[in-house]
């Protein structure tokens, strides 16, 4: 007689990646103050990790939006980039617990899709500013916040990359 299998219980990330067509409905249907923030997160790391958690103590959710493939190869970061694909990046992030929705985005940038759901609080890098960031003075206009979050450790995927390669 064989054994029982072990039940092993479904993954939780996958009802926490919203679709284009949802996630406008999706991130309304979030507890507020909303933080936001976006990235190509390619290979992810502890300067990741850590800042995506200094974001989501901002406020009481954190929507990430992620470059889709076609974006980041227009970013300029090399032929090959991203490693991971699109659905990957996204995978990853959602099953981190910071996070709360991780949507997509086509553009250059995600000024439409910041302006569209109204967050309390912009997050980026340490190395942005208001002036730099797509959506802050639109952010800013409608009462929220820009912040940077300064960088607690010095990793960049660019440079892993590049180690790898040597």
């Amino acid at each position: 007689m064989t054994p029982d299998p072990i039940a092993i219980p479904a993954a939780r990330y996958p009802a926490k990646v919203a679709t284009t067509a949802t996630a406008l409905a999706r991130i309304a249907a979030l507890p507020r103050p909303l933080v936001f923030t976006n990235g190509v997160f390619d290979v992810l790391h502890r300067g990741h990790v850590t800042y995506l958690d200094q974001a989501r103590g901002l406020g009481a959710s954190l929507v990430v939006a992620v470059n889709a493939d076609a974006s980041v190869q227009r970013l300029g970061k090399g032929t090959d980039r991203p490693l991971n694909a699109q659905d990957d990046r996204m995978a990853v992030l959602a099953a981190l617990a910071a996070v709360d929705l991780v949507v997509p985005f086509d553009d250059d940038t995600p000024r439409a899709l910041i302006v569209a759901c109204h967050p309390d609080v912009l997050v980026k890098g340490g190395d942005y500013t208001a002036a730099t960031t797509a959506g802050a003075a639109e952010t800013i206009a409608a009462g929220g916040r820009f912040v940077p979050i300064p960088f607690a450790f010095d990793r960049s995927t660019t440079a892993l990359i590049n180690r790898i390669r040597k």
